[in-house]
């Protein structure tokens, strides 16, 4: 998304697929195999139809059998509707988190490696409520954009919130292409609630951030967010004083883990540098290397071949991380049980190829800045 409500994201994911595709073709050298990779870059526009376009093309002109993206859920259920599923092409998203996307009867063709809301919505939730001293009788609002990811999102947390023993209040579901939003900031702040969730994008929340400060009840310091508004964009021009104080939930990675540190020195050292790191940036190096890694094991390029190996590359077996991909290729051509450890961390995908754990980050705007200030790691319950 190099352009549109997720542009912020999108230079960082285009840096990280082409050191992707360095490392690759490095270990490929180093392993002596007769391999061929190669990298296109298309802008989705954070939009559905430019999505299924940009999809069509990288297929149909490049001869794409695997993709990484899209971003925005709403742009990867129709992608993988309109393109993936019916051309059999492997899809691997690093940022969409629509639980829409897991029922999907895609014979395996659609992927993530970042966790579902399934598992952001109570991350929130708990984070909230020890941040107020318990949910136990406390109102919260809700205010979130009208697509896949807005209202699947609005509805993992408002169940958690309540399962804690709070209240959900009023839940305000926008259009985000609307050109004001005076009257739904009204309600999102109606009651004065304990505190309120906004889920959005930068582009849109450019316009409800300062519809909620006109209301004369919005207090940054009670409001929280999810990771589409986790981007330093805020921090700049409309919003740059609204958000001051705003807190939120977004995947991470594992700080403590030796191959999330090397890829933190590997991105900062690369070019570009004036493109900084962000969320999903490691998601999406790790998205590129199992498209490769899916190739090999299933000794094809062809996408349906490579859907059916990646979950098995991902959980069980020798473990072996992206710092090891010679060896890595060694073992998988070998016919070895692996277990790819990436830049994100233990992705372990289930059989309906979502990453079956993770971690998150709470972030905090403070001082002009956005950082995480905590970290929760989550699995799913067996």
């Amino acid at each position: 998304p190099l352009t549109g409500d997720l542009s912020d994201f999108g230079p960082p994911g285009e840096k990280a697929s082409d050191i992707a595709v360095d490392q690759i073709n490095k270990a490929i050298q180093e392993a002596g195999v007769d391999h061929t990779v190669k990298v296109v870059h298309e802008d989705n526009e954070t939009n559905p139809q430019a999505a299924v376009q940009a999809a069509r093309k990288m297929v149909d002109s490049d001869g794409a059998t695997c993709i990484t993206g899209a971003w925005a859920s709403s742009d990867t259920i129709p992608t993988a509707q309109s393109v993936a599923i019916p051309d059999g092409i492997l899809e691997i998203t690093p940022a969409s988190t629509s639980d829409e996307i897991t029922p999907l009867d895609d014979d395996g063709l659609v992927n993530r490696t970042s966790p579902p809301d399934s598992f952001q919505g109570p991350t929130l939730a708990e984070a909230m409520s020890q941040a107020m001293g318990g949910a136990q009788g406390k109102t919260v609002n809700v205010g979130a954009r009208n697509d896949s990811y807005g209202t699947g999102l609005a509805g993992t947390f408002g169940d958690a919130w309540e399962g804690l023993g709070g209240t959900i209040g009023q839940e305000v579901i926008y259009d985000p292409e609307q050109p004001s939003y005076n009257s739904e900031a009204g309600q999102i702040l109606q009651g004065n609630p304990a505190a309120v969730v906004i889920i959005d994008f930068p582009e849109t929340f450019i316009k409800v951030g300062p519809a909620l400060e006109r209301t004369g009840n919005f207090d940054p310091s009670t409001t929280w967010v999810t990771d589409g508004l986790i981007s330093g964009d805020l921090l700049e021009g409309p919003t740059a004083n609204i958000v001051e104080g705003m807190r939120g939930t977004a995947p991470g990675v594992p700080d403590d883990l030796e191959a999330t540190q090397a890829f933190d020195q590997l991105y900062t050292s690369s070019q570009p540098q004036d493109v900084d790191r962000q969320v999903f940036d490691a998601q999406n190096f790790d998205a590129v290397i199992l498209c490769y890694l899916a190739a090999v094991s299933a000794g094809s390029t062809d996408g349906q071949d490579m859907a059916d190996a990646l979950v098995d590359i991902t959980t069980g077996g020798d473990k072996y991380t992206w710092e090891q991909l010679p060896e890595l290729i060694e073992a998988l051509q070998n016919g070895d049980d692996v277990d790819y450890v990436g830049a994100s961390g233990e992705i372990e995908m289930d059989e309906n190829g979502d990453a079956n754990g993770g971690v998150y980050d709470i972030y905090a705007f403070a001082k002009g800045d956005l950082a995480p200030t905590a970290e929760v790691q989550v699995v799913v319950p067996e």
